[in-house]
């Protein structure tokens, strides 16, 4: 068996699968950068410029220092006290307290603004992938971990949160100061600058060997709480199956496995960052000491300096140097601690940018759905009132005008084939006709394609060979949120979301009263029990409806079906959740529910399909008998030996 590539996106083509790029991705870096700029055009730069102004002030005051130390030193030789030299000194330790006050205030204006600006940025990062998430196909959700997905609003946004807020002002701050220091250090002496200069090259390889290896598990760590995460999730979802088949057990010994491998992960990434920091202070202090010894060394030797201002070594020049050399070298530490924080945000925005790069789902439609008002001449035309007719709003591009066909509900699949995996097709050759009211019922075993049927008419997923057609209209013209708003549905897995019973039943129509929920709902036979309940309709619900048996929660999305007054139905299973004393309450409801609609069942119990117009008996992706249950009684095949128990649908 081939194994597919499973490279990670830009890597380099041959690249093992989950191997992680070790280095900075600057293309990554720079998207989110801009993306930040976009959301604040005025505050970015304020914030900058506040970084800026801040690093540089904080880097000035060796200079002052300098000037005092040597008017300090001058005096002393000179025999001068206080009073002749505070004249000179005042002044400038007044600056020197002015740039400070400056540099408290800059700081405090920053953190202010980033810490509106990171939240407001994750904010509308969470909203884009939330947005982008809703216009994603099915297929994306089937085959992605939901956990994982999860995982890109929780762990991932808050790695760019700590990217946004601390990773890049630090490295603006602290490089503004590196270069500012630098400069001053050679505003003073090469050769006392080159010697700090040795020093930055030992921090460098430290960080670049050290940090690379935290670099690539800190990476790994990232994919490894997207799995763990959507481990977690599963195992919740399927608690009830887990207890069931007594899996407690079998389940912790795989959750330990995935939890290890996050563990070792994140154990070598942190025990690399850990090491780095110390590793890099000691070299600064080293440093520090041997810039204390050199420069006294330099002064007794008489040395002659060598430096843009031209200044002869001294104590003065020494003395100011040591802070600088700790301040140079605690900041290139800094720049140097860094590098794990972006590496790790970059490979969280990674995968954030990978979800929000999916390609949505492709809809080419321009036939809509609209309100129809239909003149005693027959003309049809576009209303803004709900007047219970529907119609296919159809413009021209040729000539620019507009057509309306009243909605039918004829719905006809002609020489389909489709298959979810290339080389593997789940129908061949399906041709299905639903004249407009007509109840068209699927049988057959588990993975014959009844399912697959409907959710190609509502284009979850596109045919790859023949044709459908909804009124004569081929369904790719027709816009996917209009076909479906066509269409309601009941799946045999129930759906329901955190809020009370009315909101999930009004889920089906916004725009629907509470009246008119409430008769969706005695529509389908659930009123009684509704009314039943702590609050009744205004129950609060949480976990799908966990506090409800399985009969009441589709009950529920029944009555969402109704309330949507859709003129086609799909009943996917409706009835499979329910007993039979419910299902003959609910059957009555589905049957009013079902006048004058076209009406597509999936079943297994053949007792609810026997009064469909059409039944269509399926197998391995064909239709191999239709007609309606006398016929297919009478014809003695298949659907006669299900019908009779000689076979079972499974």
């Amino acid at each position: 068996m081939s194994k597919k590539n499973t490279a990670p996106k830009g890597a380099p083509e041959g690249m093992p699968a989950g191997m992680p790029r070790r280095r900075i991705n600057f293309g990554t870096l720079g998207r989110v950068i801009k993306l930040l700029y976009q959301s604040y055009p005025v505050l970015v730069p304020i914030v900058a410029l506040c970084i800026l102004g801040s690093a540089a002030v904080s880097a000035i005051p060796a200079v002052f220092i300098q000037k005092i130390t040597a008017i300090v030193i001058e005096a002393a030789e000179h025999g001068l006290g206080w009073g002749e030299v505070k004249a000179e000194i005042l002044p400038l330790i007044l600056i020197l307290v002015s740039l400070y006050v400056c540099s408290i205030l800059l700081i405090t204006a920053q953190t202010q603004i980033m810490a509106y600006m990171t939240q407001g940025f994750l904010t509308k990062m969470r909203t884009k992938m939330f947005a982008g998430m809703q216009n994603l196909p099915i297929r994306y959700f089937d085959t992605n971990k939901h956990g994982d997905i999860m995982s890109h609003y929780t762990n991932d946004i808050d790695t760019l949160r700590q990217l946004v807020s601390q990773s890049l002002p630090t490295l603006l701050q602290a490089g503004t100061i590196v270069l500012t220091v630098l400069f001053i250090m050679l505003w003073y002496s090469l050769w006392m600058t080159l010697i700090i200069l040795v020093g930055v090259v030992a921090m460098i390889f430290v960080a670049k060997k050290i940090g690379g290896g935290a670099a690539k598990y800190f990476i790994r760590q990232q994919k490894a709480i997207g799995r763990t995460e959507g481990f977690v999730q599963e195992m919740m979802n399927g608690q009830r199956v887990i207890k069931v088949f007594c899996h407690e057990d079998q389940s912790r010994v795989d959750f330990d496995e995935i939890n290890d491998g996050l563990y070792e992960d994140s154990f070598r990434a942190h025990a690399y960052a850990n090491c780095m920091g110390p590793i890099n202070n000691n070299i600064g202090n080293v440093l520090y000491v041997i810039c204390a010894v050199m420069g006294g060394l330099f002064i007794l030797s008489g040395t002659p300096n060598v430096a843009i201002s031209g200044m002869a070594f001294s104590i003065d020049i020494v003395i100011p140097f040591l802070n600088m050399t700790k301040q140079f070298t605690g900041n290139a530490n800094q720049l140097s601690q860094q590098f794990n924080s972006i590496i790790m945000a970059l490979a969280g925005a990674d995968r954030i940018f990978a979800l929000m790069d999916q390609q949505p789902e492709a809809d080419d439609g321009y036939v809509t759905l609209v309100n129809a008002k239909v003149a005693e001449d027959g003309t049809v035309t576009e209303t803004a009132e709900h007047t219970g007719k529907w119609a296919w709003k159809h413009p021209h591009a040729a000539d620019g005008t507009v057509t309306y066909q009243l909605l039918q509900g004829d719905v006809r699949m002609t020489e389909v084939d489709f298959g979810y995996e290339e080389g593997k097709p789940v129908l061949k050759d399906v041709s299905v006709y639903a004249e407009p009211g007509q109840k068209v019922a699927f049988v057959g075993a588990t993975g014959a394609g009844k399912t697959t049927i409907t959710n190609l008419i509502n284009r979850f997923y596109d045919i790859a060979d023949g044709k459908i057609r909804y009124d004569g209209i081929n369904i790719n013209k027709i816009k996917k949120s209009d076909l479906r708003r066509s269409l309601g549905i009941v799946l045999q897995e129930t759906n329901l979301f955190t809020g009370t019973v009315l909101d999930n039943i009004r889920y089906g129509n916004l725009e629907a009263t509470d009246e008119e929920c409430f008769r969706a709902a005695e529509l389908v036979g659930a009123d009684d029990f509704i009314r039943r309940l702590p609050k009744g309709y205004h129950t609060e619900l949480a976990n799908n409806g966990a506090n409800l048996s399985q009969g009441q929660r589709q009950l529920i999305a029944i009555a969402r079906a109704a309330v949507a007054d859709p003129p086609v139905m799909i009943l996917d299973e409706a009835t499979s959740s329910i007993d039979t004393r419910t299902e003959a309450i609910v059957q009555r409801g589905m049957d009013k529910l079902m006048e004058g609609r076209t009406v597509f069942v999936i079943a297994h119990r053949l007792s609810t399909i026997m009064n469909s117009d059409v039944i269509m008996v399926l197998e391995h992706g064909r239709i191999i008998e239709r007609g309606n249950h006398e016929k297919l009684i009478a014809e003695k095949g298949t659907y006669y030996q299900l019908y009779t128990g000689a076979f079972e649908l499974e």
